[in-house]
């Protein structure tokens, strides 16, 4: 069986994202993929190794403002040099965010997500689940409660810390997690057999 390798790259001013940043590596763990945790602030040349190196690659950041955090966006640009060398060309690439507010303009940062890998050429993964928490038999604790199809989104009261990242929210991107470590695996299979 092919072992797959997810990095998730990510970016958390307050703890919320890391929160989630973890359920992700969790979820892809649990399929026995090798997984990494990279704070793109604190990015090393050996991390940027194991970017390179992976099969799929997640990108977090928390909604500042109606986009990724101004953190993540010098992340971005430095990826250029891997751009400019095609070194995440059909590699797999996903996304999770998180805001203060319900909506709070999460759809636009994982549009941006979405955007950076198809400057990579990279190929998206999204979240693959219905909505929760949209009819009245339905309850915020739904996996997929905010009803998000491109990546996972989350919401967290801004007054409040990283412990208050909300269950649904966990649960949803430890979905995210399994679904891209499998996604790699099925392509790598597909690979293989070419």
């Amino acid at each position: 069986m092919t072992t797959p390798v997810v990095s998730i790259a990510y970016h958390s001013g307050y703890g919320h994202t890391a929160v989630l940043a973890e359920a992700v590596r969790d979820g892809a763990a649990d399929t026995g993929a090798t997984v990494h945790l990279i704070k793109v602030d604190e990015i090393t040349d050996a991390q940027w190794e194991l970017l390179d190196a992976s099969d799929a690659i997640v990108f977090g950041s928390p909604t500042y403002m109606g986009t990724a955090s101004g953190a993540f966006h010098q992340f971005a640009e430095a990826t250029s040099k891997r751009w400019f060398a095609d070194a995440w060309l059909d590699k797999l690439a996903a996304g999770f965010t998180n805001s203060g507010s319900k909506s709070g303009d999460k759809l636009h940062t994982l549009q941006f997500f979405q955007t950076l890998a198809g400057q990579h050429g990279m190929t998206w993964v999204n979240l693959g689940l219905k909505p929760g928490w949209n009819h009245s038999a339905g309850s915020e604790n739904d996996i997929n409660r905010l009803g998000f199809f491109s990546g996972a989104g989350a919401q967290t009261p801004s007054d409040l810390g990283p412990e208050a990242v909300h269950k649904a929210d966990i649960a949803t991107a430890e979905h995210l997690g399994r679904r891209v470590a499998e996604t790699a695996r099925t392509f790598a299979l597909g690979k293989a057999a070419v």
